[in-house]
């Protein structure tokens, strides 16, 4: 694989108008049109209610208006057509959230909905009529409200809402031709309904461009994540640092993940400090870069946007991470964790041999899934923001921004947390409560807040897991985890190769590859 390089801007833009050769017109991301439709599922939703609400609130006005006419007890057929509505709604409804159809499909299913509703306005709008000789006056409807409604919430491109806005709108006036097929409005020509509903046309016009502006801002937020030579997509994760996305490699359409970490969290508040910041991000990126241990998550790219917005591109994964694993499916048997454990430690170990420390080794940042034909295949995930080990008041790197600390402190080393000198075995003391979570399905010191977290971890005596967790643990991994626990680092062991000798000597049954596979067989498919 080439070196990674540093992308310091994103390719110049195509004009306005221009289609790069073999690209089709930017289209609004997917997830935010995935959003849409589930906001036209609640608006269907809404509307089974307003139509029940309206069909209710019909009858007690009959009521109470003619306090002795039987007629409000009985259905008239207006009713029925409030009955067809609310099918109309709840089959929208039910679509929206039980189909399997791209949502584009749905915002095509919602300029649908948009026009049976109209037509259900305006018969019952019109069903009555109006007295002979009573003059057309132009009138805005609820029609009117819905086409702009729809407009605004539910991003379609312009020439779509163009002819299903002006369809929609029509309806009022085939409500007023019914009414005259009934005999209950001998009005003139076809021309006078029109007339009458031009204020509804006009509403018309203004949601195009409405519809025009959103497709606009739509195009603007997908361009925005184009990152090189990747385009981002759906939204996987969000984090104190930034926020995580599937994306595209729009050459190899190979698929990754994107970390996009906000300038202010690394202390980028000014031109210098952005400068500074961009030093340490290329530094410390080309070194992670560097890492080839198979259990190490793959950089494949990384680079700094326009907005001074850095960006790690990394291999997508398949599978769930462990702090998932363990909130999904409790404390894991012994000899499963020491093949987790194991697995990690390859990878620390050669981060370390490059004189890299992780400094946020917890459940979340280690991966478990299927590779290849492998299951159960660890990767350690956030290499990108490893720095050199260091000795007391070295020199920040890019993780360790202003106003920002360094580490979880439910898996904070002491002497991370007392600003002391930093090697590999803070991972080490990290990778033993990532041990004590998965087997006790608890952190080593519960606290109410990160400050008593962290002074819990330099001057409490852990709990032995076995007492924990409740089930019996091999005296040698019990031995192991609270020697991993130590507060000083030189009671540690000393390597991430020593740990791993240490658990393969541990007397268990292996966690092979058949019980790993029959796991992943037996629950859902989860992405991380």
């Amino acid at each position: 694989m080439p070196k990674p390089r540093l992308i310091n801007q994103l390719p110049v833009s195509t004009p306005p108008g221009a289609q790069p050769p073999g690209e089709r017109v930017r289209e609004i991301p997917e997830d935010l049109l995935r959003e849409a439709a589930d906001r036209l599922g609640l608006i269907s939703l809404l509307g089974v209610a307003l139509w029940l609400v309206g069909v209710v609130l019909d009858h007690v006005a009959m009521r109470a208006l003619n306090p002795g006419d039987p007629r409000w007890r009985q259905l008239h057929p207006p009713d029925a057509v409030v009955g067809l509505g609310i099918l109309t709604s709840f089959a929208v409804f039910a679509c929206s959230r039980w189909s399997r159809r791209p949502p584009r499909f749905m915002l095509d299913i919602g300029l649908v909905y948009l026009v049976l509703t109209s037509l259900e306005i305006g018969i019952i709008w019109h069903w009555n009529g109006f007295t002979q000789g009573r003059s057309i006056e132009p009138m805005f409807t609820w029609v009117g409200s819905l086409v702009l409604m729809f407009a605004a919430i539910i991003p379609n491109p312009p020439g779509k809402t163009l002819v299903a806005g002006l369809i929609a709108a029509s309806m009022m006036p085939v409500g007023m031709l019914v009414a005259r097929a009934r005999g209950v409005w001998p009005f003139g020509s076809v021309g006078d309904a029109l007339l009458m509903h031009y204020p509804d046309y006009i509403m018309v016009g203004v949601s195009v461009v409405i519809s025009r502006v959103v497709t606009r801002l739509g195009q603007h937020v997908r361009r925005a994540r184009e990152m090189g030579s990747y385009q981002l997509g759906e939204l996987l994760g969000r984090g104190g640092m930034g926020e995580v996305y599937r994306a595209t490699h729009r050459m190899l359409a190979r698929p990754a993940a994107i970390k996009l970490i906000r300038p202010e969290m690394i202390g980028a508040v000014d031109e210098e400090a952005a400068q500074l910041a961009l030093k340490r991000f290329r530094r410390e990126a080309e070194a992670a870069a560097s890492l080839r241990s198979p259990h190490t998550v793959e950089l494949y790219d990384f680079g700094v946007t326009e907005d001074q917005t850095f960006y790690f591109v990394m291999e997508f994964l398949e599978g769930m991470d462990l702090e998932t694993l363990v909130r999904s499916h409790g404390a894991q048997p012994p000899n499963r964790v020491i093949h987790i454990l194991r697995q990690a430690c390859e990878s620390l170990e050669e981060a370390h041999a490059n004189g890299l420390v992780h400094r946020d080794i917890k459940p979340a940042n280690i991966h478990l899934g299927r590779m290849g034909l492998r299951h159960d295949f660890v990767k350690v995930l956030d290499f990108g923001l490893v720095k050199p080990a260091t000795s007391a008041g070295a020199e920040s790197s890019l993780s360790t921004g202003a106003d920002t600390t360094p580490g979880t402190p439910a898996y904070m080393a002491p002497e991370m947390a007392l600003g002391g000198a930093i090697d590999g075995r803070a991972d080490l003391y990290a990778l033993g409560c990532v041990a004590y979570y998965l087997l006790t399905r608890q952190v080593v010191f519960e606290a109410g807040s990160a400050l008593q977290a962290v002074a819990r971890h330099v001057k409490d005596v852990p709990v032995p897991p076995s007492q924990r967790g409740g089930t019996p643990l091999p005296p040698a991994l019990e031995q192991l985890v609270l020697a991993l626990l130590a507060k000083r680092p030189e009671d540690r062991p000393a390597s991430a190769a020593e740990v791993s000798r240490r658990l393969a000597a541990i007397d268990v049954e292996p966690w092979g590859e058949e019980q790993a596979a029959e796991w992943w067989q037996r629950i859902p498919s989860e992405r991380s």
